[in-house]
């Protein structure tokens, strides 16, 4: 019994630099349950067990464990098991927690270094897009971006993305507030909304100030909605626009790591 007034030494295990202890069989049984994530369905024993790479009858008494505990369910007519009660409560509690521009502000100094140029976030104000953090690179863009201004729907990379993924009539709304009604009704300007899905990337080269371009990339919560959207600004000549380029491939890897820290579906709208 150690003596009073004196503290007990943690474990080797607690201190810092070390990587803590944990239980075998509960990180092997975790793997079921990453395996139902990973399906986004009800799945048959046999088929659970494979993707989780282990027998039916390694499985078996795990998924029994995992009932009582309801963190699975087993559908009584197919036999297919599920996630539980205690798991969607999980979820729920979870989504709860996060905040999301907290975790995309927290990505923006190293991605502005990374990319060499200006980046931001920016969230759904009501009436538009608002810019809610800029982060400059190496070199400082000379334009006017700062906290708290909106971004058009119709000529910036932010706006774009926005454009392309919330609802029609929210956008369309929008767009007449910004006096642009005329945009709704534009082929030309559909026609890259839905590019925009494709790639999950806008693209915007010189549109509202000459020598300098952008893009941007959607940011999902845990119900797969937009929740808000990650851009990168430059000179045209620092920001290459290509789709399989490395900024391009960086900027939407970020807001795809983003998007999963908030629960968001691993196939996004």
């Amino acid at each position: 019994m150690p003596k009073p007034g004196r503290s007990v030494p943690s474990s080797p295990e607690d201190s810092p630099g070390r990587t803590s202890r944990g239980i075998q069989s509960v990180e092997v049984g975790g793997q079921l349950l990453k395996a139902l994530v990973r399906s986004g369905q009800r799945m048959a024993l046999k088929d659970l067990a494979r993707e989780a790479d282990m027998s039916p009858a390694k499985a078996h008494p795990y998924l029994v464990s995992f009932g009582k505990l309801g963190l699975i369910e087993q559908d009584p007519v197919s036999g297919h098991y599920g996630l539980g009660q205690l798991a969607v409560q999980l979820g729920l509690i979870s989504l709860q927690q996060v905040d999301p521009v907290r975790l995309a502000i927290a990505e923006l100094p190293a991605l502005a270094q990374a990319l060499g140029v200006t980046v931001s976030a920016a969230v759904w104000g009501g009436s538009g897009p608002i810019i809610v953090r800029v982060e400059e690179g190496p070199r400082a863009v000379n334009v006017s971006m700062r906290h708290g201004i909106p971004a058009s729907l119709r000529h910036t990379g932010t706006g774009k993305v926005f454009a392309a993924y919330m609802p029609p009539e929210v956008v369309r709304a929008a767009l007449a507030a910004q006096g642009e009604p005329q945009a709704w009704d534009d082929v030309a300007f559909h026609c890259e909304l839905v590019r925009i899905r494709d790639l999950g990337l806008s693209q915007v080269r010189e549109e509202l100030i000459s020598g300098i371009s952008a893009m941007a990339a959607p940011v999902f919560d845990g119900f797969g909605r937009l929740a808000l959207v990650i851009a990168a600004m430059g000179p045209s000549a620092q920001l290459d626009l290509t789709p399989e380029g490395y900024q391009a491939s960086l900027l939407r890897e970020v807001a795809r790591r983003v998007s999963l820290r908030l629960g968001a579906p691993t196939r996004t709208p």
